[in-house]
């Protein structure tokens, strides 16, 4: 079993503050993911993500089994060698990517049939071939197979779909065999409470390292998400990591500390980024603006990145007017540090016993400046 402790909880919520061991070092929680999906955080290196604070990087089962492909990860000795990345890693299955492409794929009892868009053949995604893989590549924490619905899917469809992911999980389970890699099952359901009571109930009755909350954010509410994160957090054990999967504006991530929530990932900061759009502690700013061309003003007052000390918002305007690689590379570095910042300062406040006022304030204020005239779009897990 994935080593886990539980070091300190809020007084006023369900939040604590955590560590897990893994052969690649610990992670302490509340933790955000930066998302390396192919291998790589999108222009940023293994130094500049140490730089920022991250303790580890998500890569992604589907895309790395099409390329570079596992029998290369296997003769390198996994992806950490491979991408120069001394920490923690963890795989996604390719559950969602596969739910994504519905055009492309059929899914059956044996798995998800797919065409590859690196060379058109046709590819088996199973729950042993998705383990096959990730074994392969060696990560800290792999993830089960699962079936990904979309978020506002009828009853049936959901109960269904959780169903598959439950026998899935359990091939999975079998697949894992005697490796010394983690294994989280993931709670479906869709935005059902009694599936997702159903999910939670059947998944912690078996030896799985940790758990995750999949299928939110892809087409439901917010108000949703919130409840069925707090319903699933509290039914699943207290003595193993749970995971949010793809939520992941900043009050989503303190909302879900709040229920006890204890990793997360989401490509929007540094997705965000590449669109020249920046968190900041004054809601979210967009560079391509005319506004922010003669302003010398740096993007975050409040921020101590070497973005925000170094740069003032007319010259990142500049890269982004230019098409300058650097300035997503620049904006990218920010957003990561912002939130992993935010992480830094809640497993702080959870030590202090403070977090839920702390948190609901923080909230408030962020969900001000989201509906100030800067709001941009929904949130929304993107696309992998």
């Amino acid at each position: 079993m994935l080593p886990f402790r539980v070091l300190e909880r809020d007084t006023g919520s369900r939040a604590r503050r955590g560590a897990i061991e893994t052969p690649h070092g610990r992670i302490e929680t509340p933790a955000f993911m930066a998302v390396g999906t192919r291998a790589t955080v999108t222009g940023l290196t293994p130094a500049d993500l140490q730089e920022v604070g991250a303790q580890v990087v998500l890569g992604n089962t589907y895309h790395l089994m099409l390329r570079p492909g596992p029998e290369l990860f296997r003769r390198v000795g996994g992806i950490h060698g491979f991408m120069g990345w001394p920490g923690p890693v963890l795989t996604d299955s390719g559950g969602y990517q596969i739910f994504s492409m519905a055009e492309e794929r059929s899914v059956h009892e044996r798995g998800a049939r797919f065409r590859s868009y690196v060379d058109r053949r046709v590819h088996l995604l199973s729950p042993e071939r998705s383990i096959e893989v990730q074994t392969a590549l060696g990560s800290d924490i792999m993830m089960v197979l699962d079936v990904c619905v979309d978020g506002t899917s009828d009853e049936a469809t959901s109960r269904a779909a959780m169903e598959r992911t439950h026998r899935w999980a359990l091939r999975s389970l079998a697949a894992r065999g005697n490796s010394d890699q983690a294994l989280f099952a993931i709670v479906q359901g869709g935005v059902h409470p009694s599936l997702r009571r159903q999910s939670a109930a059947f998944l912690r009755e078996h030896p799985f390292d940790g758990f995750a909350l999949g299928g939110l954010a892809v087409g439901d509410r917010r108000a949703d998400r919130e409840e069925i994160t707090q319903l699933a957090s509290e039914l699943l054990p207290d003595d193993r990591p749970r995971y949010l999967m793809g939520v992941g504006t900043p009050p989503e991530l303190l909302n879900a500390i709040l229920a006890g929530i204890d990793l997360f990932d989401c490509i929007l900061p540094t997705h965000l980024a590449w669109q020249g759009t920046a968190f900041t502690s004054r809601g979210r700013v967009k560079l391509t603006r005319a506004e922010h061309g003669s302003s010398d003003a740096p993007l975050d007052p409040d921020c101590a990145c070497s973005t925000c000390t170094t740069f003032g918002r007319s010259y990142l305007h500049h890269l982004f007017a230019c098409g300058e690689p650097l300035g997503p590379r620049l904006l990218s570095m920010h957003n990561l540090h912002h939130y992993l910042s935010l992480m830094t300062e809640a497993r702080s406040v959870i030590e202090e016993g403070r977090y839920a006022p702390w948190a609901r304030e923080k909230i408030e204020a962020m969900d001000r400046h989201e509906h100030s005239g800067r709001r941009i779009g929904q949130a929304t897990m993107m696309p992998t």
